[in-house]
């Protein structure tokens, strides 16, 4: 796609103004296909959003952040806390500020391989801007990122950081050229623009010469067990590389989606764990191979695998009492989330209440025939469910995959494309925040490290989410999935009632003070 003429006009006159006002950059929108709005950034040019003047809400009013099918994108209304006219018809949502549950961690995405590559053919300050987007002040304000383990399905190449048959002193273990070109240098810029970043990591295979099939895609690929402490010494070697390039690494998983081992023919790369397996060697191997190493705060995330699995796999895995005290948390991905519902992290949540939840992965398009789909506000919806569905249901955080892909939803060497908030077209330069990016935002940017989440009334046609920042804001974020407006009162019982007007197909974060 090129720009047409009528929009670098426009560009150019939304870029003087936000100059000359300091108001926030607007979103340049572009439509694509029948119904798609995606906002176009460059070089000189990407929409931000900057807090509000005052930062704080004064008393007695509240702050409204509006995106919507029709073209918004946090569009900042204010309003008066006061009484409403309530219908039959009004949804009325309470809040209560001293129903207090899990505390919040963060958001972020993934720096694989294809996202790098994607990065590296933009110019250097539409690298920038789009990493801006994510992790600056103005933008998203992500505070986790996740860096893969060598090579993922996200990579142009299988491949792990020591692929000499039977190294078993890891002699010729090395970082790949891949790190040092598509995931480092984006790593400290995440870290230059927000200081609080913390990462976290997993492998998808070892060495293939380590596991029972030699293949990076096998069919019930088990780690060798006489390869167990030489591959927990691999995972140190890559907290060690890392620690000398800057870089700490707040956790490491168990392995990514162990399940795909036990898949006939696998698409992707992978390597089977069971719960047993994967206890053993946490318990005897891993666990005390960190605890024994300069790395020993580093945190231990277990399954890192579908909601599916639990609460069985836990319950398996920490009948090892040695592994149960090793790991720290549990990580889950999104994908079987249309067949497991997300009662099952509640009961996960109270079988082991001191290990915390993280949604580690998400994305969409696999499984459909158009893989990316540019400007589709029905993928933005179906990421604002799952991020509420996840912290109503004690996830400390909500992780996206690759952050940012091409327009065929790659590269991958695997052939497993997918869709991505960000895509770029480094034709020209530039690069399309898509409605998944803004629906992650309106969360994230918000609700800061340290929140924590209040109870606040369930609706089945208006989904929320509500939390109280250690600033001593509550964030109340609203989905109106709803082809009309619909009327909305948030009632809080110490500060009084806020009336809305949810606008049809929108996602709103609304901020006012204790």
């Amino acid at each position: 796609m090129h720009m047409s003429h009528t929009w670098k006009i426009l560009l150019l006159v939304v870029l003087f103004y936000g100059k000359v006002t300091g108001v926030s950059n607007d979103c340049v929108p572009r439509h694509v296909g029948t119904d798609g709005i995606v906002c176009v950034c460059n070089a000189t040019y990407c929409d931000t959003t900057p807090d509000a003047d005052p930062k704080i809400p004064p008393d007695g009013k509240y702050y409204w952040y509006v995106s919507n099918k029709d073209g918004l994108r946090l569009d900042l209304r204010t309003g008066d806390f006061g009484s409403c006219n309530n219908s039959a018809n009004d949804i009325v949502l309470n809040i209560n500020t001293t129903k207090r549950y899990q505390t919040i961690f963060g958001f972020g995405g993934a720096f694989t391989d294809s996202a790098g590559f994607n990065i590296k053919k933009l110019s250097n300050a539409t690298q920038n801007n789009l990493l801006r987007s994510y992790y600056d002040k103005d933008g998203s304000r992500y505070t986790l990122g996740r860096i893969p383990i060598a090579g993922t399905d996200f990579s142009l190449r299988a491949y792990t950081y020591d692929d000499v048959e039977n190294d078993n002193t890891l002699n010729y273990f090395s970082l790949a050229p891949e790190d040092y070109a598509y995931k480092i240098p984006y790593v400290r810029k995440a870290m230059a623009l927000n200081p609080d970043v913390r990462f976290f990591s997993a492998a998808w295979s070892a060495p293939t010469w380590m596991k029972t099939v030699d293949s990076f895609r096998g069919t019930f690929d088990f780690l060798k067990p006489e390869y167990y402490q030489v591959y927990a010494d691999y995972i140190l070697r890559f907290l060690d590389e890392y620690k000398k390039n800057g870089i700490d690494i707040w956790a490491v998983s168990t392995g990514n989606e162990p399940i795909n081992g036990y898949i006939i023919k696998p698409r992707i790369n992978e390597m089977a764990w069971s719960p047993v397996t994967a206890a053993v060697w946490v318990a005897d191997n891993l666990g005390p191979t960190l605890a024994s190493s300069s790395h020993n705060n580093t945190q231990i995330i277990a399954l890192d695998d579908q909601r599916i699995e639990l609460p069985w796999t836990m319950q398996l895995m920490f009948r090892n009492e040695k592994a149960r005290r090793y790991v720290n948390g549990i990580g889950v991905h999104i994908y079987t989330d249309s067949i497991a519902p997300p009662e099952l992290l509640d009961l996960t949540h109270s079988d082991f209440p001191e290990k915390f939840i993280l949604m580690t992965e998400a994305s969409l398009g696999a499984s459909d025939v158009r893989k990316v789909i540019l400007g589709s506000w029905e993928r933005g919806e179906t990421y604002i469910k799952s991020i509420l569905e996840y912290l109503n249901h004690w996830s400390i955080g909500w992780v996206d995959w690759n952050l940012a892909l091409n327009e065929k939803g790659g590269p991958t060497w695997a052939a497993n494309n997918i869709d991505s908030p960000i895509i770029v077209e480094p034709e020209n330069d530039e690069f399309y925040k898509q409605p998944m990016y803004y629906a992650i935002k309106h969360v994230s940017r918000f609700v800061e490290r340290g929140s924590v989440r209040l109870s606040i009334t369930d609706n089945v046609d208006i989904k929320s989410g509500a939390f109280l920042t250690p600033s001593n804001e509550i964030v109340v974020v609203l989905h109106n999935s709803n082809v009309q407006p619909t009327t909305v009162s948030l009632q809080d019982q110490d500060k009084g009632t806020i009336c809305l007007q949810l606008p049809a197909r929108s996602i709103n974060t609304v901020i006012y003070t204790t």
